[in-house]
């Protein structure tokens, strides 16, 4: 198969158990593979990459949006994919690719391009709800993006027209139940942080407004009801970890009020991250 003018960018902490099968979907056809790892990372996930053609650089943990514009800035391709440890880009999305490519005038009046991301997630594919289509805007021309957002929840950013392909990125998602809580908490941490910098303080509306309506959303509007018992668990996973990051930000805020350098909050909502 001949090589796509496109450099494949990752980020990576200890993966060695699902980074292979993200690689395999990419190396027969991207012209190159850049992985930015984690520099304390001893699990093999750096052999395993190299097995597949990857370059891999170590630096330290600079956040997901530093890292990721870090893998970026070191492509050589005109095109560049961001991709996760536990994605993998789907036959139909690798068609698409490389349709759009061989355009090349027509794939350049767009910067970027965006594509659904489907989840596999306690023994299925997620279809609904908030999990789908998950539009992901991960393939760009070099130089016309850049990675923003707020940790841990990065966003590329394009400079033109954003485009539209129809081939879906696979997700595996968290192992357990128990993971996925843990990440839970681990957000409401960021999320708490960034209400403390931002001066804002949670109040009845965020308490009991926000989280009934992400489940109503969730689970009737966007159909997450087709996705059986999941669909109705992810329901309620969803007003949860709504509910939890305002918690800790509460939280959080009245830590920051007993404490000698405490500032008045404002009432400036901060942007809610995404999933």
């Amino acid at each position: 198969m001949n090589k796509l003018p496109i450099t494949v960018a990752m980020i990576s902490g200890a993966e060695a158990k699902r980074i292979a099968r993200a690689l395999e979907s990419v190396s027969a056809w991207a012209g190159e593979i850049i992985i930015v790892l984690n520099a304390d990372v001893a699990d093999g996930t750096d052999e395993i990459a190299a097995k597949f053609g990857a370059k891999v650089f170590r630096e330290p943990w600079k956040g997901h949006v530093a890292q990721k514009n870090s893998a970026a800035a070191k492509a050589t391709q005109p095109w560049v994919l961001g991709l996760d440890a536990d994605e993998v880009v789907s036959p139909e999305l690798q068609r698409d690719i490389a349709s759009l490519l061989e355009r090349a005038g027509e794939a350049a009046r767009c910067a970027a391009y965006s594509f659904p991301r489907c989840t596999f997630y306690l023994g299925r594919w997620i279809r609904h709800g908030d999990w789908y289509p998950d539009l992901q805007t991960r393939l760009w021309q070099r130089g016309h993006a850049q990675w923003q957002g707020t940790d841990p929840h990065d966003k590329l950013v394009a400079d033109g027209p954003v485009g539209r392909l129809r081939g879906e990125l696979l997700h595996y998602s968290m192992e357990s139940l128990d993971r996925q809580l843990a990440k839970i908490s681990v957000y409401g941490d960021y999320f708490a942080r960034h209400c403390v910098e931002r001066g804002y303080k949670p109040g009845a509306l965020d308490f009991a407004v926000r989280p009934l309506w992400r489940f109503l959303r969730c689970y009737f509007l966007r159909l997450g009801f087709l996705d059986g018992w999941v669909g109705f668990y992810l329901a309620w996973q969803t007003a949860f970890a709504c509910l939890t990051r305002y918690a800790k930000a509460r939280e959080a805020m009245m830590a920051a009020a007993s404490s000698p350098c405490s500032t008045s909050p404002s009432s400036s909502s901060p942007e809610t991250p995404a999933r």
